[in-house]
């Protein structure tokens, strides 16, 4: 069984076998441990510090760690030419038959909150290496401090600040109207927004004060924190009613323990079970790492900064829907960028309903927008600056045979002759576009390397988090009623139902309505 269950979340699709429902809880541990397994365990040797093991590379987490050591990779087709194998023909847009855009929304979000490699030295990292939801409560102690509302009377205790833009809750604005003036002087302490000095006036007004310098994207990705929000004030409101001697820093921490794991459960049992191949659901049990030999402090690669960029899911435009300001129309890609005013627009329920109703684009070569080329051509760099070995290095790594033709890689003539054009030889493919080129995995939105890479990452990431650990994973932490919470949380739209009440019909949902395994 366990095999099969190896080759089937790791390895080239195989068949899928109905009626596998009832593996549910036992193959999770199973599934979890051969997905980590399949390469070296934390802590990493090397590091982008140092070409060499040292003390500082080990423990200055400002860098990034390796999976594999430094390499100068032989070819390196320059950036415009390799534009070609990433470049979706205008009008062609390859759409996943699974994924719907709520996949790379979330996979957006949550990865903004710990592969946050610094702008101008991308051998750093800002990173608290962990799901720490940073992107709502801030980074560090000041931060969290400018967003909470601090009032320890009754009524308020432990909540983050917000505004009502008619009957919806949202962050509060970073921003006084029409300047660059900060709305709140606490606010100095937050992150600077990653937005365009240019940014035109009503868009820079809208920018939301929040704890992650890229929640403002999109509005996908603030419609997440924005949701977050809002359970943190739910809950807390909860827990003071339910322990009224509590002071405000006891309500917020208590609070902030329970929507961290809630999000982490998410990440598990509704984004992972998404990305998997795997005809039942994985659960989030965090008794699995417990024992494991891959329970160790968390560090952030170099290469798994790499392998989130999924630029070529977003759609050319997207369908934005109807709201109480707003009637349904399409934003092009370049324009969803930086400007929360549709979030005010429509509300919370209808921007995920909408999110949930387009259809993602595929992931993998000649399908990325022209809008988003140019950030291609950043992750070539930032894999050429940090000397990221070649992708057979990677494939080998990981488990898998190295690629001995192009066909290796990809079944598509195009993709494959491109790659020879470009590289030669398969043992010359660069790391960053050869996961990108390979065929995707059947039953999964994610090619094979891809896949394989996320998995380590994703399982020995989340559920090591020291709210999941022996001595903490119990009701003294987050109260029976906050355990009793998590325990019924599984998705997002789980969450998005106890705080948008009279919600509309449609599932919030990463996968598309009436997508199956294959049968084979």
């Amino acid at each position: 069984m366990g095999s099969w269950l190896e080759d089937r979340l790791l390895g080239a699709a195989g068949s899928v076998i109905d009626g596998w429902a009832w593996l549910s809880g036992k193959a999770s541990a199973v599934v979890v441990n051969r997905a980590v397994a399949v390469t070296r365990n934390r802590p990493h040797p090397f590091s982008t510090f140092a070409d060499y093991t040292c003390w500082q590379g080990l423990t200055d987490r400002s860098y990034l760690a390796r999976h594999l050591p430094p390499a100068d990779v032989p070819v390196q087709p320059p950036e415009a030419d390799l534009r070609a194998l990433f470049a979706r023909p205008a009008g062609q847009a390859l759409l996943s038959p699974k994924s719907t855009c709520l996949f790379p929304a979330f996979a957006q979000y949550l990865t903004d909150g710990f592969i946050r490699t610094k702008m101008n030295n991308v051998a750093q990292t800002t990173s608290n290496h962990e799901i720490d939801l940073c992107t709502l409560y801030g980074r560090t102690p000041d931060q969290a401090r400018a967003l909470r509302l601090g009032a320890d009377v009754s009524g308020k205790r432990g909540r983050l600040k917000s505004q009502f833009v008619g009957a919806e809750e949202f962050s509060p604005f970073l921003y006084l109207p029409g300047t660059k003036d900060l709305s709140d002087p606490a606010f100095a302490v937050l992150d600077t927004p990653l937005v365009d000095d240019s940014l035109p006036s009503p868009r820079r007004d809208t920018l939301f004060a929040v704890g992650g310098d890229r929640v403002n994207s999109t509005p996908h990705t603030a419609m997440i924190n924005t949701l977050l929000l809002r359970e943190h004030n739910r809950v807390a409101a909860e827990l003071e009613a339910r322990n009224p001697t509590w002071d405000d820093e006891r309500v917020f921490q208590v609070a902030r323990n329970i929507i961290i794991v809630i999000f982490i459960k998410i990440v598990v049992e509704h984004y992972i079970n998404h990305i998997t191949p795997l005809p039942f659901s994985l659960r989030a049990d965090p008794t699995v790492a417990w024992d494991a030999a891959w329970n160790r402090p968390n560090r952030m690669t170099v290469e798994f900064s790499l392998v989130y960029r999924w630029h070529s899911l977003m759609p050319d435009s997207i369908a934005w829907p109807a709201g109480p300001k707003a009637v349904a129309h399409d934003i092009a890609l370049a324009d969803f960028l930086q400007d929360n005013r549709p979030l005010l627009a429509v509300g919370l329920d209808a921007a995920f309903s909408g999110a949930a109703a387009q259809a993602a684009g595929e992931l993998g070569a000649l399908n990325t927008s022209a809008a988003l080329l140019h950030i291609e051509d950043r992750a070539v760099s930032q894999a050429r600056t940090n000397r990221v070995a070649t992708y057979n290095a990677y494939r080998v790594a990981f488990g898998m045979e190295p690629a001995t033709s192009f066909a290796d890689i990809s079944t598509n003539p195009e993709i494959a002759a491109l790659l020879e054009n470009l590289y030669g030889s398969p043992d010359r493919v660069e790391f960053y576009p050869g996961l990108m080129a390979e065929d995707r995995v059947e039953d999964s939105p994610l090619p094979g390397l891809l896949l394989r890479i996320v998995a380590v990452d994703a399982f020995s990431q989340a559920l090591t988090n020291p709210l999941l650990s022996e001595h903490v994973w119990n009701e003294a932490t987050f109260t029976p009623w906050g355990f009793e919470l998590i325990g019924a949380t599984s998705k997002l739209g789980d969450v998005l139902a106890r705080n948008v009440p009279k919600r509309g019909p449609t599932p919030i949902e990463m996968t598309r309505p009436g997508w199956s395994y294959t049968d084979n």
